[in-house]
Parts: C-alpha cells; structure tokens; sequence
C-alpha cells in the first residue's frame, strides 16, 4: 500500500519560504557581473526593465564573447566604451568601433545615465532612427556633476520630467543627462565605481583609443 506522508502546516510554509528566497537569490547572482581589467573590477547588475538587452548580455558573457576585449574608446568625464570583438587582435592604432555580432536590439530606452550607468552603444539617429542598440558594444558612465539648474533648464529642452531623487543623485554623483531618452541604459556599476575613475584618466590617441590597451574579461559573479 502507498502511504501519503503529510508535512504540517509550520513545516509546508517553512520549505516554501526557503524555495523562494533560494530562487530570488539565483535570479539576482544570474543578473551580475564582474567585468575585470587590470585596474580593478566592476561589478554590474542587469535591469530587469530591459529584458531584451538583459538576456542578450547573459548569452554573450557564457559563450565568452567579451574575454580580452578591449575599452577601446575613453573620453574623461564622458565614458568609456568597449565590446567590438575586432578589438581583440587589432594592431596598435587600428581604429575601432564598427564590430559586433552581426545582429542589433531593438531600444528599451528609459533608465537615466547616471555615474556607473551601463549602455548600449548604437549608430547615431540618421542611421538608425529606431535607436536599435549595438549586440554587443556598451559603455559605462563616468560623467560629471550636474547644476541643478542646469539641469531644469535641460528637462525643459527634453521633456524629461526628473525627480527631485534624480536632480539630487545627478548633482551629487554625477552623470550624463544629456544621453537620456536616446540610449538604452540596462544595468549599472554597483562595485568599481573608481576603476571607472581610473581608465577614464588613461591617456589617450586622436580617436580615444588608450595608447596602452585596457582588456577586458566579463564573469557571472
């Protein structure tokens, strides 16, 4: 005969409870990563906001895509950018920018730049007027302090209608208003905001290209 044990009520919840914070904390360590240079780690967490470019992020980091990429555009108190895998072997000089996996991601545009902002990368407005990111190039906020006023007078022009949160967060921390609206930003530095610092002051070519190469290796954390 089969027997049907039954777990009491205390127990039933207990087991439950530990299957959902098991399954919150799976779902989180899935959503960050560590992308590592030799001056220091960044640790980063996906939005899930930004589903498309979530997902599409994930499978580029498992299959490797970004192992020994370079930050192959630095521009101080802007950002630095990185992710074109014609990166990986180019000469000294080579101009970069233009590779990718051969596929874009149609825009999930909503999240602001604030300093540690991760971002897709895309062709401008003329070329692509839908705003479709890059599959692969991004670039992390560095930016400056903004004027609060200067600010307002920015939403004014935009239509940007920011929180007195966001007007704090820009004009202590700093950021890149100015992209807002037009970029799909779907994650941010959470650990490593110094590294930012610290490529960003790298010297640099004509093209913002650092004259020694900063490579890059991502991990799931």
């Amino acid at each position: 005969m089969i027997r049907l044990n039954f777990l009491r009520p205390e127990r039933t919840a207990l087991l439950l409870l530990l299957t959902v914070l098991l399954s919150c904390n799976q779902v989180k360590k899935s959503q960050e990563f560590v992308i590592q240079t030799s001056f220091g780690n960044m640790t980063v967490r996906l939005y899930d906001s930004t589903p498309k470019h979530r997902d599409n992020f994930i499978k580029l980091v498992k299959q490797g895509f970004y192992k020994d990429l370079l930050f192959h555009r630095v521009m101080p108190g802007f950002m630095i950018q990185g992710g074109d895998p014609d990166s990986r072997t180019a000469a000294a000089g080579q101009h970069l920018g233009a590779g990718g996996p051969g596929y874009t991601i149609d825009a999930e545009i909503g999240k602001y730049h604030f300093k540690g902002a991760l971002a897709a990368a895309r062709l401008g407005d003329q070329a692509n007027p839908q705003k479709k990111s890059s599959g692969s190039q991004f670039y992390i906020v560095q930016g400056q302090r903004m004027d609060p006023v200067q600010l307002q007078a920015m939403s004014s022009r935009s239509g940007i209608n920011y929180t007195q949160s966001d007007i704090q967060r820009y004009s202590t921390e700093g950021g890149a208003p100015f992209l807002d609206g037009a970029y799909t930003v779907f994650g941010e530095v959470t650990l490593g905001l110094d590294v930012i610092d610290k490529i960003a002051a790298v010297p640099c070519d004509a093209m913002n290209r650092p004259q020694s190469d900063v490579r890059m290796n991502i991990v799931a954390k």
